[in-house]
């Protein structure tokens, strides 16, 4: 089992902020998982514009086309976060094997098991587990930044559903990959940074939302419009998957547990999103009696068995299920979409501050981060370190992940905002 460390700076800063103590200054995360990372084009300018190492930079999360942020890139950002865990893509094949691929122009790698076609229109398919002789799972069209999945639902019959159909994606966790993950966390346990847990196979989710883009021919409800149907009209299917789930991810997560301990400072529990631009995916009643029950399960014994902090991802109008996250364990809301309808920062502090950590909301990623000047970015980061850093319970980040297109003068503005307010 890895031992615990006596913290570093960055991470007794992010545990006094996780635990609602004010830290030396606020924390920062810039690529500690899936949805607080930067684009690959955005992470190359960066590189560039403090000096570099130049050399092309990995894609890690090909979905959403993530740069790595090296060590090199995080000491010059002020990031006190690092990321840990699984060692395969959302697509089902490993970040190994590097290999370069030109992406619009710049030379990036992407792992070995990255294998694309293009089609007649000019988008850019990608296969899952790298096999081009299954059908492509993700479609980047022409000229775009990332890829959107591709729905392929078969063998689909309502009248003898199974949800063993939609469990293929959750597993019991191979030795294989507690190693990986063993050596992951030891490699980047050196001491400077804190720890961010995002482990395949321990995650409860909505398995429409990315439907299966590792499964060669997934079976069972993969539409995303019939998942939510089925949300309404087929509860016992839904209940019969996330217990299962619920299972396996207990289980992983025990032998997770027994081989890093409380390396980690955080866990990743889950990406589903609730919120819209202007309401909800759902009702908090439905939320009640579909998603609760579940959360609470794990959240339960994270909290008996750990040291870890629960981070809860979900976009949009999500304050409504705000005491119901709490109620079930979740620590940390994230990304803090704070342009969505109800989502107030000042609101959220005040009502939620003392329980719950912002992980995000630092800089609107919609409008003013790509769009804005710098002095309007500069405005707003600092309106929103005062509202949410008094007390702790806030980690800055921005509302998702930095998009491609945004302009380097205005991610430069952001960082220069956030050193100026912690100094």
């Amino acid at each position: 089992m890895t031992t615990v460390k006596t913290p570093s700076a960055s991470r007794q800063r992010l545990l006094d902020a996780l635990n609602h103590r004010q830290p030396d200054r606020i924390p920062i995360d810039f690529g500690g998982s899936p949805v607080t990372g930067i684009h690959v084009s955005c992470v190359a300018e960066l590189r560039g514009h403090f000096g570099l190492d130049r050399h092309p930079v990995k894609v890690i999360e090909p979905f959403q086309m993530l740069g790595e942020v090296e060590d090199d890139l995080k000491s010059a950002l002020g990031v006190d976060v690092k990321a840990v865990g699984s060692r395969k893509t959302m697509f089902g094949f490993e970040n190994k094997d590097w290999k370069p691929w030109l992406f619009n122009g710049l030379e990036v790698l992407v792992p070995g098991g990255f294998n694309v076609t293009v089609d007649e229109k000019g988008d850019t398919l990608l296969y899952p587990q790298g096999d081009t002789s299954a059908p492509p799972s993700a479609r980047m069209p022409r000229g775009f930044h990332f890829f959107d999945a591709i729905i392929r639902q078969n063998h689909f019959d309502p009248e003898h559903l199974d949800p063993a159909d939609n469990l293929e994606e959750f597993e019991p966790i191979s030795d294989g990959d507690l190693d990986a993950m063993e050596a992951d966390v030891k490699a980047a346990d050196n001491g400077e940074y804190a720890l961010f847990g995002n482990f395949g196979g321990t995650a409860l989710g909505d398995i429409a939302l990315v439907p299966a883009v590792q499964l060669k021919d997934p079976r069972g409800i993969r539409d995303v419009t019939e998942w939510y149907v089925s949300t309404r009209s087929r509860r016992d299917y839904i209940h019969g998957i996330y217990a299962r789930q619920v299972e396996i991810a207990i289980a992983n997560m025990e032998r997770i547990h027994a081989r890093i301990g409380d390396a980690i400072d955080v866990f990743y529990l889950c990406g589903t999103d609730f919120g819209t631009q202007s309401s909800s995916f759902c009702s908090v009643s439905t939320f009640r009696d579909l998603y609760f029950p579940y959360y609470k399960q794990m959240c339960d014994w994270i909290h008996s068995h750990t040291a870890w902090k629960v981070f809860k991802h979900s976009c949009g109008s999500s304050e409504r299920f705000f005491e119901s996250f709490i109620e079930a364990g979740i620590d940390i809301a994230n990304p803090v979409q704070c342009s969505a309808v109800g989502m107030e920062p000042e609101k959220l502090k005040a009502r939620y501050g003392d329980r719950l950590t912002f992980w995000g909301g630092g800089v609107d990623t919609q409008r003013v981060l790509p769009f804005g000047t710098p002095a309007e970015v500069r405005a707003q980061v600092i309106e929103r370190c005062k509202i949410f850093s008094p007390g702790g319970g806030f980690v800055f980040n921005t509302i998702h992940n930095i998009q491609a297109g945004t302009p380097v003068e205005n991610i430069l503005a952001m960082i220069e905002a956030l050193r100026e307010f912690n100094r």
